[in-house]
């Protein structure tokens, strides 16, 4: 789903008036690579940077141009798929955090997979731009992860209350924004949002793949969503 929100949101953002102006997209849609929160929690367990990187070359050979790569949790891989892959793979946790700096944000508060915290891939990339990485607590970090595993990745009904818990929590804690660090949160974000301001990095992979491969929507330069 996290997939088909991408293209989407490329569409949408696109500022075209025909078919022929919106960009080429072409897709390796491959939900049989192991999971990745999974073996960056523990690495007896299958790895999944050799199918990403496979999936990528071969997107490469059919003619794109750039990469994006719709799960945040896989840009803890970004280094060795980069050097892996012989097209520009976007880094959306770099671009996020740029959009933060250059918006004056100080506190940012981060909602992504035990994995992606575990990695410390958006506290590095905040801390080095002066940018201060918020945490769920424990409690709250559970109901993340049950947002993306039990609920969108499950196919069932979001439960919102959760969300709304965790939103209260961060922003009680004095996170300015909150980042959606996970697209299954994205897939939330479609549909809905709690009460808060939110930068969901799909927007950003989305916005930087415009920019880079077509023309972006002016409405689109600004991606910070506040939701009252």
């Amino acid at each position: 789903m996290a997939t088909v929100s991408f293209m989407r949101r490329i569409i949408d953002m696109t500022e075209a008036a025909t078919d022929q102006e919106h960009m080429e997209i072409y897709v390796a849609h491959c939900p049989s690579i192991p999971d990745r929160t999974g073996y960056l929690l523990d690495n007896t367990k299958p790895n999944p940077a050799p199918h990403i990187i496979e999936a990528g070359r071969k997107l490469a050979l059919i003619g794109a141009d750039e990469i994006a790569i719709p799960c945040i949790t896989a840009h803890a891989f970004h280094a060795e798929l980069q050097e892996n892959i012989p097209i520009p793979v976007i880094n959306g946790i770099k671009l996020t955090t740029s959009y933060l700096s250059e918006k004056g944000v100080s506190r940012a508060g981060v909602l992504a997979t035990d994995g992606t915290v575990q990695t410390g891939i958006f506290a590095n990339a905040l801390n080095e731009l002066g940018i201060e990485a918020i945490y769920p607590s424990p409690a709250s970090q559970r109901f993340v992860m049950e947002l993306i595993y039990n609920d969108v990745k499950a196919g069932k009904p979001v439960e919102r209350e959760k969300f709304e818990k965790v939103a209260s929590e961060m922003r009680a804690r004095g996170a300015e924004v909150m980042i959606l660090g996970c697209t299954e949160l994205s897939v939330i974000a479609d549909e809905w949002l709690p009460e808060g301001r939110f930068i969901d990095v799909l927007d950003v992979l989305a916005q930087s793949s415009v920019k880079d491969c077509g023309r972006l929507k002016e409405k689109y330069y600004d991606i910070i969503k506040e939701v009252k």
